[in-house]
């Protein structure tokens, strides 16, 4: 029996740790990592602002700028994300111009901006030699070379930095916008800064998960850490604690199924979600079901 157990022991850390013997899967864990690190938070804060839906019209939005770059300076990685952070950017800015100047509400607007802006990309993809529209919509985990792992790490790390100093203020004007213009206290400014910090995470992420994935791993564990935590804070953390899993998970799913790493990840973030909503401790179906009684 002990042998069995061993046995059994020895197969699942085998299980686990081999595909990590290999170069480009620890490449991939680590671009993951830093996508797990600066995403989620993002994410925990554009569900707070009534916002989940705008990361996905940002990345479709940065296809233009990411195929203009490939069409200008090649399948260069700093010419494509510097393409795609303009293009964000300019997305969010003409968005948020249209709003203002014709009354409407923003997220419209940023419908409007954005359908244009993927048609845009595709044509110019379509039209530029060398680039393969399936790569640029769906990315490549375990292609992560070091320059792409350089552009992820970087773009988490100014994303953490830049977070940790809108935070408060940012929070501040999530839960009393009134209070934040009587006080003067600029809640534009932490909004748009705010969203090129949105932005900036898209990008580092294309390169792995692609424009249509890479708010998979910003999104899904954000939405599910308010099954498991209450407070701003303890579900930031849930958040990243939710992404590194699922990063793990879906590499060691992609490597042992033979299955595309992106999809592979974004099912496993799914997965936690859909446990989380079905058996959190928090707002899930079994919280409310076993809801305790008290009697007076």
């Amino acid at each position: 029996m002990r042998i069995c157990a061993g046995t059994r022991r020895e197969v699942i850390l085998h299980w686990l740790i081999e595909p990590f013997a290999l170069g480009f899967m620890r490449r991939a864990l680590a671009g993951c990592m830093a996508l797990s690190l600066a995403g989620p938070p993002l994410g925990v804060l554009l569900v707070l602002r009534r916002m989940s839906l705008t990361s996905d019209v940002l990345q479709h939005g940065i296809l233009p700028g990411v195929a203009l770059g490939a069409l200008f300076g090649g399948l260069s990685l700093v010419s494509m994300g510097l393409g795609g952070v303009l293009a964000g950017l300019a997305v969010a800015l003409l968005a948020g111009w249209l709003a203002r100047a014709s009354g409407g509400r923003e997220d419209s607007q940023l419908a409007g901006v954005f359908l244009v802006a993927l048609a845009l990309g595709v044509a110019i993809v379509s039209a530029t030699r060398g680039v393969d529209l399936a790569h640029l919509l769906f990315g490549s985990v375990l292609a992560v070379d070091d320059a792409a792992l350089l552009l992820m790490a970087g773009a988490a790390s100014v994303s953490l930095l830049g977070l940790a100093v809108i935070w408060r203020p940012l929070v501040l004007e999530s839960f009393d916008p009134g209070f934040m213009r009587a006080v003067g206290g600029h809640g534009g400014v932490w909004h748009l800064a705010f969203m090129g910090l949105v932005v900036l995470c898209v990008v580092g992420g294309f390169a792995a998960l692609g424009t249509l994935m890479s708010v998979g791993l910003m999104m899904l564990p954000a939405v599910a850490a308010r099954h498991f935590s209450a407070d701003l804070p303890g579900q930031a953390r849930a958040s990243v604690a939710l992404a590194l899993l699922a990063s793990v998970a879906g590499l060691l799913l992609s490597y042992h199924a033979d299955i595309p790493a992106g999809p592979a990840i974004v099912l496993s973030a799914g997965t936690l979600w859909a446990a989380g909503l079905l058996a959190g401790p928090r707002d899930s179906f079994r919280a409310r079901v076993w809801r305790p009684h008290y009697r007076g």
